[in-house]
This record gives C-alpha cells, structure tokens and sequence, in this order.
C-alpha cells in the first residue's frame, strides 16, 4: 500500500471498529443524539420562539439534508465524518514525514474519553468541530503562509464546527489566536468564520428566553473524577465529562492515571519538538490548548465556581461555560500531536542504541496505548450505540399534527425520557425533531436530584400550571401528546377538555378543539434576521466549496509528493 494511503486506511479501520452496530438497520437514539426520517424544516429550526439556540443552524442543517438523505444515513455519514475525519487530519497534521508517527496521532486523537464520552452523551455535532479541528489549524497554517485557496478551505474546515454555538466559538477562537494580528488576511478570515456563528446569534435575540442560566449548573455540568486521580487528572486524560452515565467503564481502572501520567511524559518532548517544526505557530496552537483546559477546570476549581455562577446569571449566554470539559477539543488535539511526535524521538533513540525494529516495536506500543487503555470505544462503546426503530405511533401521531397544525406539548413534562422502545435508554424526546409544529417541552434538566433550571418562559409557565393540576388547554396549545407506560402519567385534571385522537401502544394524542388557529413562532420581524443570518453562512460555504474545486487539488490539505513519490514534510509556521 503506498505510505500516503495509509492514514486513510488507519482513519477507515478506526471508524469501522468503533460505530460498527450502526451496520445494523435503524436509528441510534441516546441522550442528545435524536434522528427522525424525515425532519421537518421550520421557523423553530431557524429561530426558537422560546428556546435558546442550542440547536442552531444544526437543525436547519440537519432539515436540509433532509430532503435529500432519509435521517438513517444522515446519521451514519455525520458519525462516519467525526471519527474519519479527526483520525485523518491528525494523521496529516503531523509535522512529519514518517508513516508511523502519523498513524500514532490518528490513534491519540481519534480514540479518546473525550470522543468517547460525548458520543455516548449523544453529542455528535460537537465532535463534528473535534473532527474539523486538525483541518482548521492546518488551513490557518496554509493561510499564514499565503497558500493559494487557503481561505476557502479554512471557510470549509470551520463550518461543521459552526453548527452548534460551542463549536462555533472554538473555531472562532482558533483562527484569530493562530493567525497574526493586524494583519488583513486575519480579518478577513475572523469575518468569515463570525458569519458562520451568525445563525445562532441572531436567532438568540429573536428568543423569548432569558440569556441568564441557573447557577447551580455550574455545580452539576462540572468535570468530575473518573477513578482515584481526581477531576484534574481526568482532564489532563481527556476525560472528565459531568454525566456518570456516559463515561466507559474502562476510565474507573486504577491504571488509568498512571497511563494517563505516561503518556503527558512522553508528550512534553514531543511538544517541544512541535515547536522546534512550527516556529510560531505551535506557541499559538498552545495558547488556544491551555485557555480550553482553564475553562475545562473553571467548574471544579473553587475560586472560580463563583466567578462562573454570576457570569451565567448576569452575562447573556454565558451558560455556555458551564459544562467547561467540551472545550477541551484544542488541549486534545496537542496532547495528540506532542505524544505522536514523543514517541517518534524515543523510538530515534532506540532504534540508534539498538537496532532499528527496537523502534518500530515503540511506534506500534504507541499507536495500541490508546484502545488497550480504553477498549471499550470499540463496537460503540461495547454495545451503547445499538440502533433502533420508531414505532409506526409517531408517522400516525405526526400525520394528525401535520393536517391540523398547532403547538404540542409533550408528557411527561421531562426534556429526556426513557422508551421501552429504545431499550430503557435515555433519549432526548423526539417530538421537536418528529413533528411539524411547535413542541412545549421542560427545557430544564435533572442531574440526580437536582434540578438544573431552563431557560424558557414558557416551559416555567406550563411546569407550574401542570403541577397545580390544571387543564393543559390554559396554555392554549392546539395538541397534547402523552408517552404511554411513563412512572406517572398526566393528571386527570390536565386533559379536561381535550379529545383523544390517536391511542397507540406507546403514545396518545390529545386534540384541545378551543386552541387558537395561529401557531406560535418568533416576531416577523426577528425571524427575517435569523433567516437572512443562515442564508448569509450558507453562502459564504456555498462560494468556499466552489473556489476549493476551481483549484483542482487532490486532496485539503496535507503532504504533496515529488514526482519520485517521495513526501516532503510540512513547511514551518512563518516567523509571528
């Protein structure tokens, strides 16, 4: 196989391994991680009435798509591109020349506990932005140095980035803390990654919702202790992630630290072997790696939980912070470089003290460290990612909402749910994504036994009304749809006046025949904005694929080949 395919037969196998039940027909549904087939496009996809945008543009995205791709392969390409795509653009990110370095840092940055566990927590649109990191610092390197297209292949890089507001930031940050300052090139770039952030800014001032979080969230979304090390250490692994419930069972191992501890050690030579490779530029690259583990420890550290808590009470959107661990991604990618590049010095020394297989036998320890340390990635997480099937209950329940349009609320009044139907997992409910209208759902969030306030007025309002007791058509709500075999169905009082119209084996639709005609959305004149917001990111994507096919590369980015086929490794970071 020629060396330059091998990255990619790396990347294929690693992504083969790891979502290999999605083989299986259906839809993997876990936590934040929802597909339907066929998910609707409209204004609650652009710009949420009552809701902060969490979700945006990735669910307008995700409703595009969908007219052309059912939500089954949807899904499959989104998490086929994460675990591929970050693989490989470690692999070629490398400074090197070497193969074997190369497929070390695929395996250091493509099987982590930080992939692992937000993708056992559902969170597949953030590992888009992990994935798009490697190729996004890569772009900002070809773009210091004045490379032809580099500014459209950085546009390409930072949009599924930009798909979800945490992601966006971290691009946003990364390319104006790796390109130079007052330099026309950097604004340009800074203007053009800030309008693929502007779909969900815009669509946050057109939101009924507070921007001010519940404080005590910052407590529950902390990094937590995985084992006997403590959360620091956790984080120093990659891990750290607040839900218990995610996190694989491989990470309580007594040896985790110490292996963790190991493979910082080998690291610290090879980042300065990064530095020596990227004058400059690598500097940068650490920067942007240690403000993301500040705001990873900021919840776990005590004399900043209370700096956190009043900024997510009096800074709009500054709830952002408080799940501090995803903002992890930059640390992980230059623990993934520095290990790869630690491990290659060693092996030199080896191979020079005794014999050359002495470091090619280190090399392939390297590349193995990361999934004998943590196995259980494999197969989806040992089992976790197991597809499912809808029951026919929701298209009848859809079809009833789609000729009659109204808002919907959902019951049991929880945001996330267990089905019978998922296999007793813990799923975020579907009715958002599954119906055409406008779903009240509690927007807060329980943690144990703690509850984690929302954001949305609306969801306080019904909360309070349902558990007086009242009558769900107070809220003015055209439908009321109610999961079968829930601990505690509904009050009798809160379906008075409502008429049953669908009773299936799992769910029951309630049709309020007093409801309003109209549906709520956002103000006219707050929606255009938000819609003109995506249209606006849309094309600045649009023009950037075009100028990366006009110049007819084989490939984004990476080492090019002499005509003898041999490779040259990558060019320094210019002088800062």
């Amino acid at each position: 196989m020629p060396r330059r395919l091998v990255p990619h037969a790396v990347a294929a196998l690693v992504t083969a391994v790891v979502l290999a039940p999605l083989a299986l027909p259906g839809y993997v549904l876990r936590y934040d991680m929802v597909f339907v087939p066929r998910q609707p496009l409209n204004w609650e996809m652009i710009a949420p009435a009552d809701a902060l945008p969490r979700a945006v543009p990735l669910d307008a995205v995700v409703s595009a798509a969908n007219l052309l791709v059912p939500g089954w392969l949807l899904q499959r390409v989104a998490l086929v591109a994460v675990v591929y795509l970050a693989a490989l653009g470690a692999a070629r990110l490398l400074p090197t020349a070497r193969t074997m370095p190369r497929v070390v840092a695929a395996l250091a940055y493509a099987w982590t506990p930080y992939l692992a566990e937000r993708l056992l927590l559902g969170q597949w649109a953030l590992l888009l932005a992990y994935a798009a990191l490697p190729w996004l610092v890569s772009a900002a390197r070809d773009l210091r140095a004045g490379r032809p297209g580099a500014l459209a292949r950085l546009v390409l890089a930072a949009a599924p980035a930009a798909l979800t507001p945490t992601g966006g930031l971290i691009a946003l940050l990364t390319v104006a803390v790796l390109l130079p300052l007052r330099s026309r090139v950097t604004a340009l770039a800074v203007a053009a990654v800030a309008a693929l952030n502007a779909p969900w800014l815009l669509a946050a001032l057109a939101s009924a919702a507070g921007g001010s979080s519940d404080p005590e969230g910052v407590a529950m979304f902390a990094a937590r202790a995985e084992n006997w090390a403590g959360s620091w250490l956790a984080l120093a692994g990659t891990g750290g992630i607040w839900n218990a419930q995610t996190v694989p069972a491989s990470r309580s191992s007594v040896l985790v630290p110490v292996v963790t501890v190991l493979l910082l050690a080998v690291a610290v030579p090879g980042l300065r072997e990064l530095r020596r490779r990227w004058p400059g530029g690598a500097d940068r690259l650490f920067v942007l790696a240690a403000g993301g583990f500040v705001l990873a420890a900021a919840g776990a550290t005590g004399p900043t939980v209370a700096a956190l808590e009043w900024l997510v009470v009096h800074v709009p959107g500054a709830g952002l912070l408080r799940d501090g661990q995803k903002f992890l991604i930059p640390y992980a990618l230059v623990v993934a470089l520095g290990f790869a590049l630690g491990a290659e010095l060693l092996a030199d020394r080896l191979a020079r003290r005794f014999e050359p297989a002495a470091g090619r036998v280190l090399l392939a320890g390297a590349m193995l460290l990361p999934v004998v340390v943590m196995p259980d990635l494999a197969f989806g997480g040992a089992g976790a990612l197991r597809p499912v099937r809808y029951p026919a209950d929701w298209d009848a329940v859809a079809a009833r909402v789609a000729a009659v349009p109204g808002e919907v609320l959902s019951l049991p009044f929880e945001g996330y749910q267990r089905y019978d139907w998922t296999r007793g997992v813990v799923v975020r409910d579907p009715a958002p994504r599954y119906l055409d209208a406008p779903v009240l759902m509690n927007d807060a969030l329980r943690v144990g036994t703690v509850t984690v306030d929302g954001e949305s007025p609306r969801a306080t309002a019904a909360q309070a009304l349902l558990a007086e007791g009242r009558p769900a058509a107070e809220l003015g709500v055209r439908w009321v749809l109610v999961r079968k075999g829930a601990v505690a169905g509904p009050p009798a009082g809160v379906l008075t006046g409502l008429r049953l119209v669908h009773d299936g084996p799992y769910l029951q639709l309630w049709e309020n025949p007093a409801a309003p005609q109209t549906t709520r959305t956002a103000a006219a004149g707050r929606r255009i904005p938000a819609l003109a917001a995506h249209l606006l990111a849309g094309s600045f994507v649009v023009c950037a694929g075009l100028a990366v096919l006009r110049l007819r590369r084989r490939s984004w980015y990476g080492p090019r080949t002499h005509e003898s086929g041999e490779e040259k490794t990558w060019p320094s970071w210019p002088p800062s």
